[in-house]
């Protein structure tokens, strides 16, 4: 049996709480109380990680840490109400972070604020924003920011075997951060050939689902999976359809069509569907088959 290994987000950030404190908040002389642990259980998930800190000039503070596969509109609305309720929780001001791991759809803006205005009654939430697209990969090989380490692949500039392979070594090379190579596979994933990257790693997937951080990715649904599920979700509800309503036109179906209709694509199934009315026989069905299977 794989050992279990907890990879989620606030062991990594557990590593040197202090320079992942100064690195999302560009302030130096910040000093880290402590990580918050499962007591607050309004953000107690897996993405969200809050800190308490200290600075010398500012004084105690908390810091939010929202860490997102990928950003949506909701984002917003969610670290606006996290920033609320820690603040309400311990009485200090809150410093929010939204932290997106890949870029999202070209239809979606990110937006750097929360902003509404009901009956005259207006709300806003500021948060910086960190997009690790955007942030240079070698920052991960500094010696207090090893908690990006995971994320090389996805960083700027990461996406080769070659960075691929020093994220590795790092990996291996340092106490207690051996069990990340999962996830340093998993995001290689995104942007190398799988079989390159299983030759590069020694990782094992059950290690990554297991894990807490995983599950959060499934919870979350990463964009191109989430599409691609969909998409199958869709092609069996309308080759579902079709398989009941084809035996009205052209009679019952054989094992062999069956088969032929579920391995359409969805568009093709669309396309069945425009014109089975047309169909008068089952040699129809046939046809139609023959020329768009």
């Amino acid at each position: 049996m794989v050992k279990k290994a907890d990879i989620g987000s606030k062991r990594l950030i557990n590593l040197d709480p202090a320079a992942w404190a100064k690195w999302v908040t560009q302030q130096a002389d910040i000093t880290i109380q402590d990580v918050l642990d499962s007591e607050f259980q309004w953000i107690s998930r897996e993405s969200d990680v809050l800190m308490r800190a200290s600075h010398p000039i500012h004084g105690p503070f908390m810091i939010l840490n929202e860490l997102q596969l990928r950003y949506n509109d909701h984002l917003p609305r969610r670290v606006r109400a996290y920033a609320a309720l820690g603040e309400e929780r311990y009485k200090l001001p809150v410093y929010p972070v939204l932290i997106n791991f890949l870029p999202p759809a070209k239809t979606i803006t990110i937006q750097p604020h929360y902003s509404s205005n009901f009956l005259g009654c207006h709300a806003h939430q500021d948060y910086r924003i960190i997009n690790l697209w955007e942030i240079d990969a070698h920052t991960a090989f500094e010696a207090d920011l090893q908690a990006l380490t995971p994320f090389v692949p996805i960083m700027q500039g990461g996406d080769t075997p070659e960075m691929l392979q020093e994220a590795a070594r790092q990996l291996r090379q340092t106490d207690g951060m051996s069990d990340f190579e999962p996830l340093l596979g998993f995001f290689a994933n995104f942007v190398l050939d799988s079989a390159l990257v299983q030759q590069i790693l020694r990782w094992d997937m059950v290690v990554l689902e297991e894990s807490p951080w995983y599950n959060e990715i499934l919870l979350r649904g990463e964009a191109r999976g989430e599409a691609r599920g969909k998409a199958q979700g869709e092609a069996r509800g309308k080759a579902d359809l079709l398989l009941r309503q084809l035996p009205r036109r052209v009679g019952p179906i054989d094992p062999d069509r069956e088969v032929q209709i579920r391995s359409l694509s969805l568009a093709q199934l669309d396309h069945l569907s425009d014109v089975l009315l047309d169909f008068a026989a089952a040699v129809d069905l046939t046809n139609w088959l023959t020329e768009h299977s």
